[in-house]
């Protein structure tokens, strides 16, 4: 058992030793954290597509950063934001269904983002644009994330309830009183906020999967809306830790490894909830049949 339990901290231990992995588990567990918390409201809204609409939009707000001498965080806040507001303002002037414009209008921003992106000299590597480069953070990366991200956290925890009668039923969330207006683009502010926090860890592609993954695998485990938020932060923080862990091993890539450990344990999730339902669906034995 000794030797076991050895053999399991060596492999936690090795690559931890190094700074580069300290920094990107860090930087995991404190994206995750936020995408799992905004995902539960997502999930609950039915904006999974939203997330992916406006990760795909701030392509072209990064480019633009960087030609004209911005944080590139702050281009991607905005062409995120505008995006998310533009498709509240056609959908709302239109006679078009909202996923036919979010499509629509990520494709589009998407699709200038990739030509601008040809057309301007820049440093950034296009494939870590859009797949994150986990393990290059620096320092100044960190803080970046963790103020990002700690902002969002506070705002979100502080407005759960307001946000979840709004996600649950906006029309009773009107009749008692609350600005569903500002609650609509508070929530794309933060889930813009949120994309911009994640954008050096898993790049514009594979943050969509942090930002569905978590709140699903915990609505198929609980009904209760406090213990959804807790159990998709520990699937975040697990699946951020184990995938940091398992890509140092195997030499992969650190964003797509937490996010297939992610898609493993909503699986895992769908089978027990599917296990679940056939037992309570299942007559009782010794029960009378129907109709006896």
């Amino acid at each position: 058992m000794t030797d076991v339990l050895g053999a399991v901290w060596g492999l936690v231990a090795t690559p931890l030793s190094y700074g580069f992995m300290q920094q990107a588990l860090l930087v995991a567990v404190m994206t995750g954290a936020v995408c799992a918390v905004l995902s539960c409201y997502l999930v609950l809204k039915g904006w999974s597509l939203m997330g992916d609409a406006v990760s795909h939009a701030v392509l072209p707000g990064l480019v633009l950063a960087h030609v004209l001498g911005l944080p590139l965080a702050i281009g991607a806040f905005a062409a995120g934001l505008f995006c998310a507001v533009s498709t509240g303002y056609l959908k709302e002037n239109s006679r078009v269904k909202e996923d036919t414009v979010m499509g629509i209008v990520f494709s589009g921003m998407f699709g200038l983002g990739l030509v601008l992106f040809t057309k301007v000299e820049t440093d950034q590597h296009l494939l870590h644009v859009l797949f994150g480069n986990m393990l290059g953070v620096t320092a100044r990366d960190l803080v970046e994330t963790a103020i990002v991200a700690g902002l969002t956290l506070i705002v979100v925890l502080a407005r759960r309830r307001d946000l979840l009668l709004y996600c649950f039923d906006p029309s009773h969330a009107r009749a008692v009183g609350l600005r569903v207006e500002w609650l609509h683009y508070g929530l794309l502010v933060l889930l813009s906020l949120t994309i911009v926090a994640s954008l050096k860890a898993v790049g514009v592609i594979l943050v969509v999967a942090m930002l569905v993954a978590p709140g699903a695998t915990a609505y198929l485990l609980t009904r209760r809306f406090d213990r959804m938020l807790l159990l998709a932060v520990a699937v975040a923080v697990t699946s951020s830790v184990l995938g940091t862990i398992v890509s140092y091993h195997i030499n992969g890539s650190t964003g797509p490894c937490i996010v297939l450990i992610q898609a493993g344990l909503f699986a895992l999730s769908l089978l027990w909830d599917q296990t679940v339902r056939r037992r309570s669906a299942a007559p009782q034995a010794g029960a009378p049949a129907a109709g006896a």
